[in-house]
């Protein structure tokens, strides 16, 4: 039996209510199938969306004005979502730019959503792509030992190594996430090490900073054009 702690549990109820309409939209993940494509698996929360941007989405609510009992999904798109930071989203761009990678929606904002729609927020807040896929909202129990600490970092990273299994033509990729999911590390001063940690990870420490992080996007391009 494989023990998945209750933050992890949440995000896969919310998920499963949006099952249906994610399957609808199945079509619209026409990820570009080309050889060497270059892939950058992007959070949102630390990383563009910035410390100082959460919570906005709840202006834009209270401007559509959304109802208590009102399910999100049926809100505008922009009004499901906190605020991008600007300087981040120029950082990203450069990136984008520069490697010409593709982006790939690893955070969680995924289940409340479909690819399409995320990507017209993207336009809307000024990134230059739109991302091709999401990582599945699904994990396979066999491939990672669960401990509660580590529930949202181990889940995370499985999804993100269950998308590259299925997409042979990436040759350069790397995930940017404020979650800890390299091998290895330190937490709290103690070091770790996991099985199921990503080899080309960067970590977003300062969720004031994000990608804008002095450091962070030499880190990234190392991945990408390495």
């Amino acid at each position: 039996m494989i023990w998945i702690g209750s933050r992890t549990a949440r995000y896969l109820l919310i998920s499963n209510t949006n099952t249906t309409q994610l399957k609808k939209k199945q079509t619209e993940r026409n990820s570009p199938k080309r050889n060497n494509m270059k892939v950058i698996f992007l959070d949102h929360d630390g990383v563009i969306c910035l410390s100082g941007n959460w919570g906005s989405r709840l202006k834009k609510q209270q401007k559509a004005k959304k109802k208590l009992s009102q399910d999100v999904m049926t809100l505008p798109v922009d009004a499901r979502f906190d605020n991008f930071d600007k300087k981040a989203i120029k950082v990203l761009n450069e990136i984008l730019e520069q490697t010409g990678a593709e982006i790939v929606v690893s955070s969680d904002w995924k289940v409340w959503c479909t690819v399409e729609e995320m990507g017209d927020y993207y336009e809307s807040k000024g990134i230059i792509k739109r991302p091709i896929d999401f990582t599945t909202n699904m994990i396979d129990g066999d491939k990672v030992t669960w401990f509660r600490n580590w529930d949202l970092e181990g889940t995370r990273s499985v999804q993100i190594q269950d998308w590259l299994a299925n997409h042979p033509e990436v040759t350069h990729w790397v995930a940017i996430d404020d979650l800890e999911m390299g091998k290895t590390g330190l937490r709290y001063s103690m070091e770790y090490e996991h099985e199921w940690g990503l080899d080309n990870f960067v970590l977003t420490p300062l969720n004031n900073e994000g990608i804008k992080q002095l450091g962070i996007k030499e880190k990234v391009l190392s991945f990408l054009e390495g």
